[in-house]
């Protein structure tokens, strides 16, 4: 079995939608299972489905509006495509008088999944057995839990994909089944062991960050600032920990792993939706898939 792993990582999935154009389209990579976290649950049903020019148009055209109801950030473009964000105070207001559970509402997020994938499309992907999995953090229980579109209903399953891109608390808590879920890179941001233990012998695994991480931040200078650093901090603890679980697993059950990152650091705020960049990461990560996927870098089995 073979499968496509895409891990979170927001705007930036811009990038991983090119590398997966040119492995399923110039490659002709054929998968059985497919594992998003975050911003890949949104990509990997289209994928699975073919519908790679749907899904760009989407991943290209989106904007703040389109994701947020009540936008928490406060986003002033600077020259170089750089960004000055901070928290939109009255928006941020809004929400605690409304009694919200998070800085910001993202139910936009979730008619803009509906209206891209249809219930067409989803009786599609059961028609062709196509296995489509996104991770979820079930906050209520404190753990991950992954969801199948097989065993799922239509509407279901766009909640699911929904809760599994809200990064909380900046976008919605969703309250199903009496449970609250959030953003499955919580637990999971590269959802490796995920596709390993669903019997994936190959896996090609897109990776939203550099290869070497390397930090080197401002001071923080408010609340907002402090926040979102610890959460990045935590994001990547996370990534490290999936990828050496990755290995493990790979080694004792002779799994090859093959995996893409970007090439530099696309940007520090994921979480601002810019068409132009997204067109720009988009093109760039089929460039980068095209020039290195006869050298990508296959995860050792020695630890």
């Amino acid at each position: 079995m073979r499968a496509l792993v895409i891990s979170g990582g927001g705007s930036k999935g811009a990038f991983a939608g090119g590398v997966a154009e040119y492995l399923i389209q110039h490659e002709k990579c054929e998968y059985d299972l497919f594992v998003g976290s975050s911003t890949g649950s949104l990509l990997i049903s289209h994928l699975a489905l073919g519908e790679i020019s749907r899904i760009k148009k989407v991943f290209t055209s989106v904007q703040q509006k389109d994701i947020f109801y009540i936008n928490p950030f406060k986003i002033k473009e600077l020259d170089d495509d750089n960004f000055n964000v901070s928290i939109n105070h009255w928006n941020t207001l809004k929400s605690f008088v409304l009694r919200r559970q998070s800085f910001g509402d993202s139910k936009n997020l979730r008619k803009l999944i509906r209206e891209s994938l249809t219930k067409d499309d989803f009786k599609l992907l059961k028609e062709q057995q196509k296995r489509i999995v996104v991770s979820v953090a079930n906050l209520t229980k404190f753990r991950t839990e992954f969801k199948s579109n097989i065993d799922y209903s239509y509407t279901d399953f766009i909640d699911w994909i929904w809760a599994s891109a809200n990064y909380v608390p900046f976008m919605s808590v969703l309250n199903k089944h009496g449970h609250e879920f959030a953003d499955g890179g919580f637990g999971s941001h590269t959802p490796i062991q995920a596709a390993i233990d669903l019997g994936a012998k190959e896996v090609d695994v897109i990776i939203l960050e550099t290869e070497h991480l390397e930090r080197n931040f401002e001071p923080t200078t408010n609340p907002f600032g402090s926040l979102m650093r610890v959460f990045g901090f935590m994001t990547e603890q996370i990534y490290y920990d999936d990828l050496m679980i990755g290995k493990l697993k790979s080694k004792a059950r002779n799994v090859t792993i093959r995996k893409f990152h970007t090439p530099y650091q696309l940007t520090d705020f994921p979480f601002v939706f810019h068409p132009k960049l997204m067109k720009k990461w988009w093109n760039e990560g089929f460039e980068h898939a095209k020039n290195h996927h006869s050298n990508s870098t296959i995860i050792p089995r020695e630890i």
